[in-house]
Parts: C-alpha cells; sequence; structure tokens
C-alpha cells in the first residue's frame, strides 16, 4: 500500500465530512447538476470513486457506471449508498494502472479528486492510458478541488517537476506526506489538449471542473 492509498483508507469514514461543510453547497449544487447532466446516457468508468459521493449524481442519468477504487474501507463505504444496482457496479480497481479495466466499454470516463494526485511528468502518460482504455471520441470529465487560502492545506513543498506536495494528518494521528496539485486553468487545458479537443474548463470558488473529448 502506498502513502496515498494509506491516507486514504484511513480517512475513509470521515472523508464525507467536507461536502458537509456550508461554504461548499452553492459549489456542490452547480457541480452536482453539471456532472449529472454532463453524463447522461453515457457508459461511465468512475476512477477513484471514493465513498461513491459522485456515483449518486451520475447514476441519475448515466446509463451505466463502472466505479472502481483500490480501498476495500472505501468501497464499503460506498456500497451503503442509495443507487440503482441495475445502473451502478463498485468494484476494486487501481486508478493509476487501470490493469482491470476492459478497453471498448465505456463512452465517459470521470474523475473527482484524482487528477490532483497525478503526477505532472506522468500526465501525457495517463492521458494516453486512458484513451486506450476509453477510444476516440469518449468523454472525459474531470473534477477537483481549488487552492483556497484559509482552507487549503498549506504548500510543503515542491518537486523538479512542479508537483506540489501537503502534510496531512490522518484520524490515526499519522502524518503523510501527499501530492496534491492545484493546476491553473491554462496548464489543463495544455495538457489535456495533447490527447483531447473540446477542452474546456470551469472554475467556481472551491472547485474546478474541466471536459473534453480524446482526440
Amino acid at each position: 500500500m502506498n502513502t496515498l492509498e494509506k491516507y486514504y483508507a484511513q480517512c475513509a469514514s470521515s472523508y464525507d465530512a467536507v461536502y458537509e461543510q456550508e461554504e461548499r453547497q452553492d459549489d456542490l449544487e452547480t457541480l452536482q447538476e453539471a456532472v449529472a447532466e454532463l453524463l447522461q446516457g453515457h457508459k461511465v468508468l468512475e476512477l477513484a470513486c471514493g465513498t461513491g459521493y459522485w456515483t449518486q449524481f451520475i447514476s441519475m442519468g448515466a446509463e451505466s457506471v463502472t466505479a472502481i477504487d483500490v480501498s476495500p474501507d472505501m468501497l464499503a463505504l460506498a456500497a451503503q449508498r442509495d443507487v440503482d444496482t441495475d445502473v451502478v457496479t463498485f468494484a476494486q480497481g487501481d486508478a493509476r494502472t487501470l490493469d482491470t479495466i476492459p478497453a471498448g466499454q465505456f463512452t465517459a470516463c470521470f474523475a473527482a479528486g484524482w487528477w490532483s494526485h497525478v503526477g505532472r511528468a506522468e500526465q501525457d502518460k495517463y492521458l494516453a492510458l486512458l484513451r486506450s482504455k476509453l477510444g476516440k471520441d469518449a468523454l472525459l470529465v474531470l473534477l477537483d478541488t481549488n487552492q483556497v487560502e484559509g482552507v487549503s492545506v498549506p504548500i510543503a513543498r515542491t518537486d523538479a517537476d512542479g508537483n506540489t506536495y501537503q502534510f496531512r494528518l490522518t484520524p490515526q494521528g499519522e502524518r503523510l506526506e501527499i501530492m496534491k496539485n492545484y493546476p491553473t486553468d491554462s496548464w489543463l487545458r495544455k495538457r489535456l489538449s495533447n490527447a483531447a479537443r473540446e477542452v474546456r474548463t470551469e472554475r467556481l470558488a472551491y472547485y474546478w471542473m474541466a471536459t473534453c473529448r480524446f482526440k
């Protein structure tokens, strides 16, 4: 288990607390509606689904959702979601390798809170891997958090590739260093344009969202 997996496994039971914060509700309502609309009618692969918070909104209009996460602790919580089991399948799988994901079965991919953990030097290779699984014209929807002064955990260091790192304290009191990138809109557009077309970004107070279609 790597450090990132260890962190999320230990934080599973308290992870959804962030979605209950009053100041985030306007952003979340906007994004819930946008995600449901964007993925309407799609066969969706959801990466690093966590507790299934976003899965419930995707499933409202999607034809099918295969939501994967590497953490059994997260998946156990996701399984408690009130979703249509004829539409949603939760499964253990590594979003980094996608080694359990067959090619050609999905028309869209969604990831919330995952892109910020993909190293900058690996992003082109990772997008190529996603395209190999989804195929040309598949829709990609990425959602992640902004760096908000006084709210976000401070950046502890930046490596030679420009990746930023934070120290996170788990509920068990363990201090772990986690890669957490906060890309600008221009960085997102440049990086995604290497693999996709129709790249669009939207930035709210606490979250950003990017959409594109693979070339």
